[in-house]
Parts: C-alpha cells; sequence; structure tokens
C-alpha cells in the first residue's frame, strides 16, 4: 500500500536525534572532569529514561496495514480511536453547506496513521495554523491546528467527504502524505499526526451512519457510513 513504512522513518528520526543528545552529556562531562563522574552517572539514568521513550516511539508509530473491506458505497474510518460527536454542521469551505459529522478521539495509545475513507480524488487540501486546545475537547477542531482534506469520490460515485486531522496539546505536527489532485484508493494511508489529537468526517445527509457514539474504530476498516 502507498506510504508504507513512512510513520517508522519518522520513528527512527525522532529517536536518532534524541539519542544523539543522550550521548552527548557523558561526552561533555568527560571533557569537563570536575564533574565527569556526576555526569557520567546523570547520563546513565538519562539513558535509561531515552530506552523507555524510544519503546513508546516505536509502539505509538506503529503503521499495521489496513485489512480494507469490500463493497460499493462504503465510507471507512480514517482514523483509529473512539467516536465521540455524531452531529449535523454547516461545512461551506468544502462540503458547501449543512452536513453530518463524525468526530473521533485519538489517544496517545491509537494508530496515528490516517487512511483514505473512499477512493477518489482529492479535490481539496487546506493546512490552516492554530491553538493547541485539548483534543479531547470537539470545540477543538474550530481553533486548533488543522490539515483539511476534500475527497471527490469515485466509490460511491459524485460524493463529497471531507476529513479534518486536528492536533492536540501533545500532536504538534500534522505530516499529510497527499497533494491536491492525487488519485487514492480506499483505505490508502494518507497522513500521520504525531500523538493525542482528533478526526472529523464530513459526510453529505443521504449517507446512511453504521456507527454509535462510543464505538471504537480502525482506520482503513471500520465502516463508518454506506451510500446506498
Amino acid at each position: 500500500m502507498k506510504h508504507s513504512g513512512r510513520a517508522r522513518k519518522a520513528a527512527f528520526k525522532m529517536l536518532l536525534i534524541t539519542l544523539v543528545l543522550v550521548v552527548l552529556v557523558p561526552v561533555l562531562g568527560f571533557v569537563a572532569s570536575v564533574v565527569g563522574i556526576a555526569a557520567m552517572v546523570f547520563s546513565g539514568f538519562l539513558f535509561a529514561i531515552w530506552m523507555v521513550f524510544a519503546l513508546f516511539t516505536l509502539y505509538f508509530f506503529r503503521d499495521p496495514n489496513a485489512r480494507v473491506p469490500a463493497g460499493a458505497g462504503l465510507v471507512v474510518s480514517p482514523g483509529h480511536g473512539k467516536v465521540d460527536v455524531i452531529d449535523t454542521l454547516n461545512e461551506s469551505q468544502f462540503m458547501g453547506g449543512e452536513c453530518q459529522r463524525i468526530s473521533m478521539f485519538l489517544s496517545v495509545l491509537n494508530v496515528h496513521v490516517q487512511n483514505a475513507p473512499v477512493s477518489g480524488k482529492v479535490a481539496f487540501l487546506k493546512y490552516t495554523e492554530g491553538q493547541f486546545l485539548n483534543a479531547m475537547k470537539t470545540e477543538c477542531a474550530s481553533c486548533n491546528e488543522n490539515a483539511y482534506i476534500g475527497f471527490a469520490s469515485t466509490d460511491p460515485p459524485g460524493q463529497k467527504i471531507g476529513i479534518r486531522l486536528i492536533a492536540g496539546v501533545l500532536a504538534r505536527r500534522i505530516i499529510p502524505y497527499v497533494d491536491l489532485g492525487d488519485e487514492l484508493a480506499r483505505g490508502d494511508r494518507i497522513s500521520l499526526i504525531q500523538f493525542g489529537s482528533r478526526v472529523d468526517v464530513y459526510l453529505p445527509h443521504s449517507a446512511k451512519i453504521k456507527v454509535k457514539l462510543g464505538d471504537r474504530v480502525v482506520g482503513g476498516e471500520t465502516v463508518l457510513a454506506v451510500f446506498e
């Protein structure tokens, strides 16, 4: 599948940078002999902390292949998390008016690679800088840093589906894998949000929602809605 391994590369990059910082401590301590012993003891403790951080980072940046369901007219979840909002709202940037919204919270224990909800073309792409409020609060969608991706769907044909990737307190970076005009298959990897965050899905009223509040969803696998 497209972009396989990109999350793992991001994890290794982060680990390499932090490891260099950890290694510098005993080196500097050895040069400054007066505090060398203390620095070496401290560096051992720091390295142990780094090992815990490394294990968590590798776990956090895991990127399983989605078992994408077959069938016509399906909209799969773009994110892994818990559905905590199902409502309607006005979204004029891409959806053009009132639409249905399914919102899910992604904790630091969830997979943070996102998947295409439908097959189709990326018809809208906008990155908006903003705040980093707690992503557990649903109102953060209106003020937090976010990336909005709009899909012109080919399956189901002629439909618009939008997703908003929202940063949180810990999630300070959203990394889209797609560009405007890209053609995608349902379940393809489309982005990475580093650490806790939120994903909103915007659907036309003709979509029949198949999930309920409190459901745990899996990116690229769980059917959120169907067009019949």
